[in-house]
């Protein structure tokens, strides 16, 4: 559907979808908030969105939701229509057999005390909220690489928005070696020694779920390019371990992407909910400066997710080390493996992404000795409070 133009099936269904929105509004606003004057009409760019949806509705077999939509603001009414419209219409909910005590490790990203290198708290307690509307069983966790996940998200807000929920955020600890079944081809190997055969230390709450959900924040990243809902991932890693799988398999990007791949099929199945109302553009994931996208994108899948945010960027996944080597080993979700993408709202040609600049040259992440340190003795003490 071109873009701005409201097709035949527009005009036919345009009544229809002003009642259907007006109805719908007004269930989401709850009692004693709707009424007559407080509902408008459904606008043209509303109409696209909805007539969208009922297009594909009925999607073919093997297609994959991504469902992508604008994020004009920050705001708890907001963000819980917006999270709502496009949780709803990437069909997480059938698609992981979403119901009354289903086990969801709600995974953002906590990277350090800076809101911008951070999955904003507002959205991952509109995607709690929808959870619990659901009867879900949910966890909120993360394991940064230096310090404490509870301390980020007290310092970014986090903590707060979950209070009135009854959540806490939860540590990723506990880690168990998992085994990563690599997949680059001969000649291509990486690492210390050419290992084929790494292994992760893996927290063990990660498999104690039925489904991740993984909220990224939209970042450039100065050695994978991008940091989205796949890379995102990584956080599974029991804190400190995270710096000596830099430091073991993170020389080459090429080989630490295939690793990171690796680590995504290992995990239970990984939808995504990205936030990109503002992003993170230049480098990162945690020096870089504020790019407003306006964007939000749900899938089922992390991968289908991550492929179409290439595509608002102009980028293809052999483009970016963890598209390539995603597909490399054909990754449900991916183009590669033969998946056909359905777009019931919006479209990634539908977002402006000029400006938005990437990392020039790829570099290995390091981490400086006197920072690990640090980080083992806050571990140590947090430890000794408990």
């Amino acid at each position: 559907m071109n873009k701005g133009v409201v097709t035949p099936v527009g005009k036919v269904h345009y009544a229809l979808l002003n009642a259907y929105a007006k109805s719908w509004r007004l269930k989401r606003a709850g009692p004693g908030q709707g009424g007559q004057n407080s509902v408008p009409g459904l606008d043209k760019a509303d109409a696209r969105r909805h007539i969208r949806l009922m297009e594909n509705q009925s999607f073919s077999a093997g297609a994959m939701p991504v469902a992508l939509d604008r994020c004009e603001g920050y705001d708890r009414q907001s963000l819980d229509r917006l999270t709502g419209d496009v949780l709803d219409a990437a069909r997480i909910a059938q698609f992981h057999s979403l119901k009354p005590g289903t086990r969801v490790l709600v995974k953002p990203n906590l990277l350090m005390g800076k809101p911008l290198a951070c999955t904003s708290p507002g959205v991952v307690a509109a995607a709690c909220r929808w959870l619990r509307d659901h009867g879900a069983q949910m966890a909120v966790a993360d394991s940064p690489g230096f310090g404490r996940a509870v301390a980020v998200a007290r310092a970014i807000g986090l903590e707060s928005s979950l209070r009135p929920l009854g959540l806490a955020v939860r540590e990723l600890d506990r880690p168990v070696p998992v085994r990563l079944d690599t997949d680059l081809p001969a000649g291509l190997q990486g690492g210390r020694g050419g290992r084929k055969r790494p292994s992760f230390q893996v927290s063990s709450a990660v498999q104690e779920c039925d489904f991740i959900l993984s909220l990224p924040r939209v970042k450039a990243h100065g050695q994978m390019l991008l940091t989205l809902a796949v890379k995102n991932c990584f956080g599974c890693v029991s804190g400190l371990h995270k710096a000596v799988a830099h430091a073991r398999e993170g020389r080459d990007p090429v080989y630490f992407a295939d690793c990171l791949a690796a680590l995504w099929a290992a995990l239970p199945p990984v939808a995504a909910l990205a936030d990109g109302g503002v992003a993170m553009h230049r480098t990162g994931p945690s020096k870089g400066e504020a790019f407003v996208l306006k964007l939000m994108g749900a899938s089922p899948s992390a991968v289908a997710l991550d492929e179409a945010l290439y595509a608002v960027f102009g980028l293809g996944p052999q483009d970016v080390p963890l598209g390539a080597a995603l597909a490399r080993r054909k990754a449900p979700g991916s183009a590669a493996a033969g998946t056909e993408m359905a777009f019931p709202l919006l479209r990634p040609e539908d977002f402006d992404a000029r400006g938005f600049e990437l990392p020039q040259r790829l570099s290995h992440t390091s981490f400086h000795p006197a920072r690990f340190v640090q980080s083992c003795l806050r571990r140590a003490i947090a430890a000794i409070k408990k």
